[in-house]
């Protein structure tokens, strides 16, 4: 099987999509952005061994480098519409690239997301790389550097899990919530999409929630004052691991891919079925005040970095 017959047999898939004109089988595809919207373009890359444990099911694989791709789309506040993939094979088994593109078209599939090109290339290492692309109004994409002083800090979901689950893969006794957090996060996309043009600022969570609110804080030029207590901890995570590593799980274990996001203290969220929680507030400083049951405590991290 070439390269040819592996995308044919596995990638390609002839959706009717107003936005695509060609997909699929030609030197580039032909898009057709709506008009009067504003594009925009992310891409994630995820390495075996890296990202991801080697021994990872294909079709979690799959999912997740879909699902990370939309975590930014939503953290932008736009609406996905179509994506590139680029993958890199030691060798092309049937079984594993049927669960792989099972896996990949059904995350892509739950916001209507079209694969419409890509390249397979043979390499000694397993290397995903996806790009997407989605629109947003005009004026309406969320940015990191719109927070100002006073706004409400919030969070979807729960915090730390998929760093739990990420080291429960190996254990013969797993958690299959906590697992299901790493392997195939839950992307927020319709939360992303209510914020636009609501949200002064947002960025989802992937290397840690203090990291990861560290580079909104830079961007933004101002600091910002959290609550540890208030942190929204699932029932598995505290089942699985004691208060203190459950609260370090989430404010640097990374990949929940859950977003943060602030806006004016007198506004809500928008009323969804993903749980938003406060969880601080920013200020005119330029530090990062992290307390917990009222108590200033220290803590830093950069979350994970590559190079370093």
């Amino acid at each position: 099987m070439d390269e040819f017959e592996l995308i044919r047999r596995y990638f390609l898939r002839q959706l009717k999509s107003p936005v695509v004109a060609t997909g699929i089988g030609d030197d580039g595809a032909v898009l057709r952005p709506p008009a009067g919207k504003e594009l925009v373009s992310v891409i994630d890359t995820m390495v075996a061994g890296v990202h991801f444990p080697e021994s990872m099911d294909a079709s979690d694989i799959g999912y997740r480098v879909v699902a990370v791709n939309l975590s930014d789309i939503a953290a932008m506040g736009a609406a996905p519409r179509w994506m590139t993939l680029a993958l890199t094979l030691p060798d092309a088994q049937a079984d594993w690239l049927e669960r792989f593109a099972d896996g990949l078209h059904e995350a892509a599939g739950e916001w209507g997301v079209q694969l419409v090109g890509g390249d397979t290339t043979r390499g000694e290492q397993l290397v995903v790389s996806v790009q997407m692309t989605g629109d947003v109004d005009p004026g309406n994409a969320i940015h990191r550097s719109g927070a100002q002083a006073g706004d409400a800090i919030w969070v979807t979901g729960t915090l730390g899990d998929a760093a739990a689950g990420l080291r429960q893969m190996s254990d013969e006794s797993q958690d299959a919530f906590l697992v299901s957090r790493f392997a195939r996060p839950s992307a927020r996309v319709d939360v992303g999409m209510a914020l636009s043009g609501v949200a002064n600022a947002a960025i989802d969570i992937s290397d840690g929630l203090v990291a990861d609110l560290g580079k909104l804080l830079e961007a933004s030029g101002v600091g910002a004052e959290i609550d540890i207590d208030c942190l929204p901890l699932s029932e598995s995570l505290l089942e699985a691991e004691d208060r203190e590593q459950a609260l370090r799980f989430a404010m640097s274990g990374g990949d929940d891919y859950e977003l943060c996001f602030t806006m004016r203290s007198d506004q809500k969220p928008p009323d969804l079925a993903c749980a938003m929680t406060l969880i601080g507030r920013i200020t005119d400083s330029t530090n990062l005040l992290c307390r917990d049951q009222g108590i200033v405590v220290p803590f830093e991290d950069s979350g994970y970095r590559h190079f370093q």
